[in-house]
């Protein structure tokens, strides 16, 4: 950029004062992100003469590689700032596809005495440092975010002096701002030299809804989880998954005990408010060390602009993570939908499904629909779908629910090879439906390829793992699951399963004990903690398991829970009470889906082999998600030897 140090510019109600880097409103300072600001300067400079975007981009990063959108970004918080819509021309007029031009009229002059402004002019020697400032961007230093706010602070320290203020009282104000730029420069390199390049790690807390309406959870924890996924897009940064951060939610926790927790150097927070129309997004990036803001801001905007707001706001966390990133990797770039309310209807849907409740997955199944048929080629939204339709909480049969499964997967591969959670959806129906092995194991290890991150492709593959008898592999990758999400219930849970179907009973006991310390009402450890009991003969304990598991279960997970304590019965020499028991399961699936595993596990426990293999193949005709465990779990160990089983397994074709 130019010299601007002695220019003023003056267009209708605007005062741009290039030195202080200060933008008017009648008076009124107005707050604008660095680049858009100087942006601004460029177009002044150039008035009345197009300014192609290469030019533009050149003259405001002179010293960086950057994408088209950083421009069109900044731009827009410029329009923003100047009151101005993308289609007036008042101040700025954009030619598509070549660049922008200043078309109002400008006044121009020198400084104007520090009276007139109300800003107080700094030395020369504060000027020299505050041009060093602005073309470094050095590090933050108790709370400032950026190079202009760094500025702005030591104006502010000068601000408000009025003509009978000067004298002694001028001087030292002086003076002070001086000191207080030279300390930020001095301590800002000091830093730069003995820290790290960048924040490598980083836990995005669920957003407080503070709109007044419960019904609005959505927005405020859609946009949490859009931040998360945006930001897990980045290379060599460590990103704490969902199910982990949001453990945090409702909850006032100290910041550094929470990164302390999960292992991360920064926390993000923030806080959603909306009336109406209008949107309040108030966000804070904090250092989690000792606790200093790194950087923070308030977006006031319409629910209109909610997704451009989203992206936004990660590209400037982006930013100030210092991310040494180059060409496309360059901040999270890749755009599902440029359709708002999509966009909105795809948040209501991931807030659904993450519920895992049969009716959650209802609504979340009719807002996905609702998205996509707001956008057709939204491949997020599909993918959400899909996820909707392999989880057995839905409660649907199988052949209901997983063709409709596997057509959303395929779909949102079709608009998007590289989306890693259709993958990984896939893989699930065609490991626990289609039984068409080789293919599940292509598409999990897809899905880690695409996003090696991404905690559930682990899990599933761990799970598929186990049913192939890949037993210690089945282990390391559940256990990599739980590194990447070490809060999650159902991961924490699935890493006992593996030790479970191991044989490894005492340390399956541990991690479902494990589990449940993260939530003593989690329906589906008590059901398996007590079936590892049953393995240890500690039948006792084993039924006071299962008893705490039914009230707590619903459609599948308490056919499950009921077949489990009926086993255990029927062991036991309690055949009354199993057989009831039984009685109640059969009726039940008159009226809704019971897997037929559920029946055949007691049939089962009562030696009753027939009826089991009866069973058995009703749950082959069902398509069961609950049969492909059938070679790992003990408890069908009782009909291994019958040549049936063998025939079952084949017809599966899981090894055996």
């Amino acid at each position: 950029m130019g010299d601007t140090r002695m220019h003023i510019y003056e267009f209708g109600p605007f005062r741009v004062e290039a030195l202080r880097r200060v933008l008017l409103h009648e008076g009124k300072q107005v707050r604008l992100p660095a680049k858009a600001f100087e942006i601004l300067v460029v177009l002044l400079e150039e008035k009345g003469r197009l300014v192609d975007k290469d030019e533009l981009m050149r003259r405001v990063w002179p010293d960086a590689v950057v994408e088209e959108n950083n421009l069109t970004v900044n731009m827009s918080a410029l329009r923003r700032a100047l009151a101005e819509s993308p289609s007036e021309h008042r101040y700025v007029v954009t030619v598509p596809g070549r660049g922008y031009q200043f078309v109002a009229e400008v006044r121009q002059g020198n400084d104007a005495p520090a009276w007139e402004t109300g800003v107080e002019p700094l030395s020369q020697s504060t000027l020299d440092l505050g041009s060093e400032v602005s073309k470094g961007a050095a590090p933050q230093v108790n709370g400032a975010s950026s190079d202009t706010d760094m500025v702005a602070g030591a104006e502010t320290v000068g601000s408000g002096f009025k003509r009978h203020h000067r004298g002694v009282l001028l001087v030292v104000a002086a003076l002070f701002a001086t000191t207080i730029v030279v300390f930020y420069i001095g301590y800002s390199r000091y830093r730069a030299r003995g820290s790290k390049a960048g924040i490598t790690s980083i836990a995005v807390l669920p957003f407080l809804n503070e709109t007044g309406d419960p019904n609005a959870e959505y927005l405020s924890d859609g946009i949490s989880e859009s931040l998360i996924n945006s930001l897990s897009q980045l290379p060599g940064v460590k990103v704490i998954a969902r199910s982990s951060a949001f453990k945090y939610k409702g909850k006032e926790a100290d910041l550094q005990e929470v990164a302390n927790a999960l292992g991360v150097e920064a926390i993000l927070t923030g806080r959603v408010a909306q009336r109406g129309e209008n949107l309040s997004i108030s966000v804070e990036l904090v250092n989690a060390s000792d606790k200093t803001q790194m950087w923070g801001e308030q977006y006031d905007r319409k629910m209109s602009e909610l997704l451009a707001t989203q992206r936004e706001i990660a590209r400037e966390i982006t930013e100030k993570l210092k991310l040494k990133v180059s060409g496309e990797e360059n901040g999270p770039a890749k755009h599902y939908t440029e359709n708002n309310e999509a966009y909105q209807l795809y948040l209501k849907g991931r807030f659904f499904w993450n519920k895992r409740t049969a009716e959650g997955l209802r609504k979340s199944v009719e807002y996905f629909n609702q998205a996509i048929d707001k956008d057709p080629q939204f491949a997020l939204a599909y993918a959400g779908l899909a996820d909707c339709y392999v989880v057995p909480a839905n409660q649907l049969p199988p052949r209901e629910a997983m063709p409709k499964a596997k057509a959303a997967a395929l779909r949102a591969l079709e608009l998007d090879e590289t989306l890693a959670e259709a993958h990984a959806s896939l893989g699930r129906v065609l490991a626990a439906y289609d039984w068409d092995w080789t293919g599940a194991e292509r598409e999990y290890k897809r899905a880690i390829h695409l996003n090696p991150r991404y905690a559930i492709a682990h899990q599933w593959y761990g799970g598929y793992l186990s049913v192939m008898g890949r037993k210690d592999e089945a282990i390391a990758e559940r256990k990599l699951a739980q590194e990447l999400e070490p809060l999650s219930l159902i991961i924490n849970f699935e890493l006992g399963l593996a030790f479970y179907y191991h044989r490894d009973y005492d340390q399956a006991i541990e991690q479902f004990q494990k589990t449940l310390e993260l939530d003593q009402n989690f329906p589906t450890a008590h059901n398996f903690l007590p079936a590892v009991y049953e393995q240890k003969g500690m039948y006792s304990e084993a039924v006071a398991e299962f008893k705490k598991a039914i009230p707590l279960t619903a459609g599948s997970e308490w056919s499950l829970a009921k077949a489990g304590l009926g086993h255990v019965y029927a062991l036991t020499g309690k055949k009354n009470e199993a057989r009831m028991l039984l009685n109640e399961l059969k009726q039940a699936s008159k009226q809704e889906y019971v897997p037929g595993t559920s029946i055949a596990s007691i049939y089962a426990g009562l030696g009753e082999k027939d009826q089991a293999f009866a069973w058995l193949d009703k749950a082959f005709e069902q398509r069961a998600f609950q049969l492909q465990w059938l070679n790992s779990d003990p408890r069908w160990d009782t009909l291994r030897s019958d040549p049936r089983f063998g025939n079952l397994m084949g017809r599966m074709g899981v090894p055996h």
